[in-house]
């Protein structure tokens, strides 16, 4: 089974975090597909010198595929606020029937108070954690949930 991991990948400090939480996801014995290790980031590709619109094409082509090959969706939601895109994945995730997790350890919510643009809660079908060790254990417990009782 696989999981796709969808974060922000503004500074490094937020794609080492995204590193973390991928290895606690594979830790669970689950693939991933982590955007910015398994599609790349648009900016430095361009500053390659690399045509914008065809790494722009490629790496959306990339992210829908993948998001529908994984039935796991994982979304990063530390930030000001959620990662934009971020937010259309989780929108196509859901739609598509993933089982939609989310991880905050952000303190910072939307309008003050413990919670977020209702439309990510409630997409967030399974549950949101406040740490990466919370984290496993939802998914974990969902795995385990998914496995037949011998």
């Amino acid at each position: 089974m696989k999981a796709y991991i969808a974060a922000p990948l503004f500074c490094d400090a937020e794609k080492a975090f995204n590193l973390q939480v991928d290895a606690a996801v594979r830790a669970l014995g689950l693939a991933t597909f982590l955007p910015q290790r398994d599609g790349g980031e648009a900016a430095p590709l361009v500053r390659q010198g690399l045509d914008e619109d065809t790494v722009r094409r490629r790496l959306y082509d990339l992210d829908c595929a993948a998001i529908a090959e994984c039935p796991i969706f994982v979304f990063i939601l530390d930030g000001r606020v959620p990662d934009e895109g971020g937010c259309v994945e989780l929108g196509m995730a859901r739609a598509r029937g993933a089982d939609c997790f989310g991880v905050q350890t952000d303190s910072r919510r939307f309008g003050g108070t413990d919670s977020n643009n209702l439309m990510i809660d409630y997409s967030l079908n399974g549950g949101i954690a406040r740490s990466i060790d919370e984290l496993s254990a939802l998914l974990r417990a969902h795995l385990d949930a998914l496995t037949p009782a011998p």
